[in-house]
């Protein structure tokens, strides 16, 4: 009885082994995709132009993005909507896309005007000064228009994108944009007095740090930087929804700037230092307008920084206003959106107080 009970009781026993087996295989099997993904995810975020590269692939195809001569032929006339354009202007020649346009309201061009320099959108990878933002819903070069039909001498300014060039050589190219219109500030008819510093997305990153490399020496240092305007040239800075604060950012920002920083999600605290100008603000920042819809977390860390210095600025949050989620950079659907139309007007009315 007892052999018949063994002999009934050996089919189980190898059952259960393949069942352990299967479990070894399967448990390996998932334990080396985990190792793969794990291995894919620091290979991405240590080389992050490899997405970037990718998206820049599908925004452009094989068409330049980074060029020492024009896309554009170079216009010297009056535009549809009245206004007169001088475009293509050459402000330097050691990086790409070193060229600017300048757009007064009518073609009585030696008017005295504030000067508004303009700095497109687009992540660092993407955009320009005639296409705008490319990640932003609304259309910035309406915007520009309406800036100045109040009443602005525009300066809009292109720079390098990544990965040919990186962080700060668009704050370079900005700072000899600058220097240049003051050398030709007769020659175009510009009020180098009376000056605002406007920039979008990514052009607000750079226009929020422009106005420290103006007002604070010690953080031009960490840049290498030496500001061709001072102080008191500056009237004001718009900043139109700026990503500063590095260590709050989703996933996809970190990749987008921190492709911009140093190809890498991983920035160290000297990184950060140099790139989040929060950090660095002093008492003698510019006059402020802060535009805060995709990015207001930054916005309103920078709100709170300013009211400690006891800067004048005035922070413009749809969110905390209204209880209204908005776009990115809403303020440019200004013509369409009754919102964005009452921050368009009060960020015009704060301007206007500053320069006119």
């Amino acid at each position: 009885m007892e052999e018949q009970t063994a002999v009934q009781n050996k089919p189980d026993v190898p059952k259960k082994k393949v069942k352990h087996k299967g479990l070894i295989i399967a448990g390996s099997i998932i334990g080396g995709l985990a190792i793969l993904v794990l291995i894919l995810y620091f290979v991405v975020t240590c080389n992050t132009q490899i997405i970037v590269g990718f998206i820049q692939k599908a925004t452009y195809g094989d068409d330049p993005f980074n060029s020492y001569e024009p896309y554009y032929e170079p216009i010297n006339g009056e535009k549809n909507n009245g206004q007169y354009l001088i475009s293509e202007i050459k402000y330097d020649t050691e990086y790409p896309n070193s060229y600017l346009d300048v757009t007064y309201p009518d073609k009585n061009r030696e008017a005295d005007r504030p000067t508004l320099f303009y700095f497109h959108g687009g992540g660092f990878f993407a955009g320009s000064k005639n296409m705008g933002d490319p990640m932003a819903e609304t259309d910035a070069t309406a915007l520009i228009d309406d800036i100045c039909a109040a009443g602005y001498n525009i300066v809009n300014v292109d720079y390098a994108l990544v990965p040919a060039c990186r962080f700060p050589v668009p704050l370079i190219q900005a700072n000899r944009a600058f220097a240049y219109m003051q050398e030709h500030a007769a020659e175009y008819h510009l009020n180098m007095d009376k000056v605002v510093i406007m920039g979008s997305s990514a052009g607000a990153i750079m226009a929020s740090q422009l106005g420290s490399i103006i007002t604070n020496p010690e953080y031009a240092g960490l840049l290498g930087i030496t500001p061709a305007f001072k102080p008191e040239q500056v009237k004001a800075v718009v900043l139109d929804d700026a990503p500063l604060d590095y260590e709050k950012f989703s996933f996809a920002t970190k990749i987008l700037v921190g492709n911009y920083v140093k190809g890498s999600i991983y920035l160290n605290k000297n990184d950060i230092k140099r790139y989040n100008n929060i950090k660095s603000l002093t008492a003698s920042y510019p006059a402020a307008v802060l535009l805060g819809s995709e990015y207001r977390h930054d916005m309103n860390v920078m709100h709170e920084e300013l009211q400690k210095l006891g800067c004048e600025h005035i922070l413009i949050d749809p969110y905390a206003e209204r209880g209204e989620t908005k776009q990115h950079c809403f303020v440019a659907s200004e013509r369409v959106d009754p919102v964005a139309k009452d921050a368009f007007d009060r960020m015009m009315a704060f301007i206007n107080e500053r320069t006119k």
